[in-house]
């Protein structure tokens, strides 16, 4: 489950956020899906297992970044769409899933 709550909350946010920038393709979808679950598991495995910080998120993130906007080319066929999908769509993920935690600290204490 605690990996599974932030796999679904990213894919909810991110085609929100594509069908929001007028993308119905389904195959660009799909493979939003597809990408998710390709990057988040890993991501959220390494920053609850092995992260020391910030820094190392962020590279993170960012590499996922890249790697996803490497995968929306591939959909896509051309790089200013494909940089406006995935830094909007990791970027409002990550903002999301970072103001959930600090809602729960707040909370918590």
């Amino acid at each position: 489950m605690r990996l599974l709550w932030p796999l679904l909350a990213t894919i909810v946010i991110e085609l929100g956020v594509l069908l929001f920038l007028g993308e119905r393709r389904r195959k660009v979808l799909c493979g939003s899906v597809v990408m998710n679950v390709l990057s988040n598991v890993p991501l959220n495995l390494y920053a609850i297992n092995v992260s020391d910080g910030w820094s190392t998120l962020i590279v993170g993130e960012a590499l996922v970044v890249l790697t996803e906007a490497l995968c929306y080319r591939w959909l896509l066929g051309e790089w200013r769409q494909t940089w406006i999908y995935s830094l909007l769509c990791n970027a409002i993920s990550f903002l999301t899933g970072e103001l959930f935690v600090l809602i729960n600290l707040l909370f918590t204490y």
